[in-house]
């Protein structure tokens, strides 16, 4: 199937991996963004050993981690400040850090260049309208006007994925936690060379982007799921911080700019059944949407797009390849919606209490497992 024609919907972390895996196997590719911006909010992303491999697979990994900065371990601490523990992580790649802060800018602006550097072509501000899959390709109608036939098409259109409401007008909708996430960028701090990650009912923490970048990250309970406008963010954020950890005082009084505050409702969403129709896969958040709590929500899509290429490049027809995929795929995304969901329900009351530093333990030896 490596000559296939492939419709990639969603131009953001999952879509361009994807591209970039099939590209990789010879596969035609065009991937299409909504935004005609092609552009994604200023704060970082938190990346472990399992993405470091992925991306050494898809032949990233020097672009990769030029733009980042590798760490380590995560470091737990009390609310007090005391360091409680220090979880060191498996290191997959030789000589390779085994973690990663990125900017999401600064991931998207590799992903983007590196999509387009391996022959795939990009349309922005375009989306698919309509898909009408005949059992030997897909035709498809976008939003410019124009029509076009593919053998597969891939939805990693995010949470609210268009191409999952039309393969599966009846599969659930997005879930939301009761929990919201906030986050701000600073100059780094010297001593900020690992993630730290302070354990209590609010979940705070610091984590490096770069040898010059930092963010802090904080959750905190939001009954009713309000939506907040601009205007005001940084008090609201200032306000959930005023008995802040004193390492993070100085931080606080900061965080004065609107528009550096990053506000998120913390939403949750697993496909049980199947991840395909006919000719159309789902991947990432349009199948498995996790909360933060363990960095793996990006991981888990670059790793789809790694698994989903494999097994289209060996397969003798789509129904085989895009069951194998979520074959390979299911119990290790359910694993960790569900294990990020406890951390979660533990910070707000509504679960039982979690040991955080064995939860991450847990995560981190599951992830490094092949895939």
């Amino acid at each position: 199937m490596q000559t296939a024609s492939v419709l990639v919907i969603g131009g953001g972390i999952g879509g361009l991996t994807a591209a970039i895996a099939m590209r990789q196997r010879g596969f035609q590719v065009l991937v299409i963004e909504k935004d005609p911006d092609w552009a994604v909010y200023g704060v970082g992303i938190l990346q472990q050993a399992n993405v470091v491999r992925a991306m050494a697979q898809l032949g990233l990994l020097e672009d990769y981690l030029g733009a980042g900065f590798g760490f380590d371990a995560i470091e737990l601490y009390a609310p007090t400040g005391q360091r409680l523990a220090v979880l060191p992580s498996p290191r997959l790649i030789e000589n390779y850090p085994p973690n990663i802060g990125i900017g999401r800018r600064a991931l998207h602006r590799v992903l983007g260049e590196r999509t387009r550097a391996a022959g795939a072509q990009v349309r922005l501000g375009v989306t698919a309208q309509w898909l009408k899959d005949d059992d030997s390709s897909v035709a498809v109608g976008f939003s410019d006007g124009h029509t076009g036939r593919f053998d597969l098409v891939v939805g990693a259109d995010g949470l609210y994925s268009q191409t999952r409401q039309q393969i599966f007008p009846d599969a659930p909708t997005p879930a939301y936690t009761g929990q919201a996430v906030w986050r701000h960028n600073f100059p780094r701090s010297p001593e900020v060379v690992n993630l730290h990650n302070y354990v209590g009912p609010r979940g705070i923490g610091l984590a490096p982007l770069s040898a010059e970048l930092m963010y802090l990250f904080l959750t905190t309970p939001e009954p009713g799921n309000p939506r907040r406008a601009r205007a005001g963010l940084a008090a609201a954020m200032r306000a959930r911080l005023a008995d802040p950890p004193p390492a993070l005082a100085p931080l606080v009084a900061q965080i004065v700019d609107d528009e550096q505050v990053v506000y998120k409702p913390l939403e949750w969403l697993l496909l049980t059944g199947p991840w395909h129709r006919g000719r159309v896969v789902l991947l990432g958040d349009a199948v498995h949407a996790t909360t933060p709590h363990l960095g793996q929500g990006a991981g888990m899509a670059i790793e789809d797009s790694v698994v989903l290429a494999e097994e289209l490049s060996r397969a003798e027809t789509p129904e085989q390849a895009f069951a194998a995929y979520r074959a390979r795929r299911f119990e290790r995304c359910r694993y960790l919606v569900e294990a990020s969901l406890s951390v979660c329900r533990s910070q707000l009351g509504s679960g039982p209490p979690v040991d955080h530093a064995q939860v991450a333990r847990e995560m981190l030896l599951r992830t490094a497992e092949p895939i």
